[in-house]
C-alpha cells in the first residue's frame, strides 16, 4: 500500500458517521452551480484555488471524504489529497447523486463559503 491511497466510503457508512458526529473534514469537488444547488451539510467546496488554503488549514489526522457527482472524479482527488499527508482520506462511491437520492433531506444549499 502506497501513501497515496484511499479508501472507497459508501453513503450509508458516511450517513452513520454523521449521525455520530464522528469528526470529518467533508470536500466537494464538483463546480460551484452544482455546490450551491445542494450539497452535504457541513461540506466544504474545493476548486484548485482552495486547494492551498485546505492544505494549510485541515488536519491531516481528521478522516477526510471527497465527494463529486458520482463518486468517479473523487477517486483521483482523494488519491492526490492522500498523498499530500492526509492519513485517512476517503471517495464517497456514488458520490452526491447517490447521497440526494438516499437522503434527500439531508441535503444543504447556499454557497456555504461566501464565493
Amino acid at each position: 500500500m502506497t501513501s497515496s491511497s484511499f479508501q472507497h466510503l459508501d453513503v450509508a457508512t458516511l450517513a452513520d458517521w454523521l449521525d455520530a458526529a464522528r469528526p470529518l473534514t467533508l470536500v466537494d469537488i464538483r463546480d460551484p452551480a452544482s455546490f450551491a444547488a445542494g450539497h452535504l451539510p457541513g461540506s466544504r467546496h474545493l476548486d484548485n484555488d482552495g486547494v492551498p488554503t485546505l492544505l494549510a488549514e485541515a488536519e491531516r489526522e481528521t478522516p477526510l471524504v471527497v465527494v463529486c457527482y458520482h463518486g468517479n472524479s473523487s477517486q483521483q482527488a482523494a488519491a492526490w489529497l492522500a498523498g499530500q499527508g492526509f492519513e485517512d482520506v476517503y471517495s464517497l462511491d456514488g458520490g452526491f447523486t447517490d447521497w440526494r437520492s438516499k437522503h434527500p433531506e439531508r441535503v444543504a444549499s447556499g454557497d456555504v463559503d461566501g464565493a
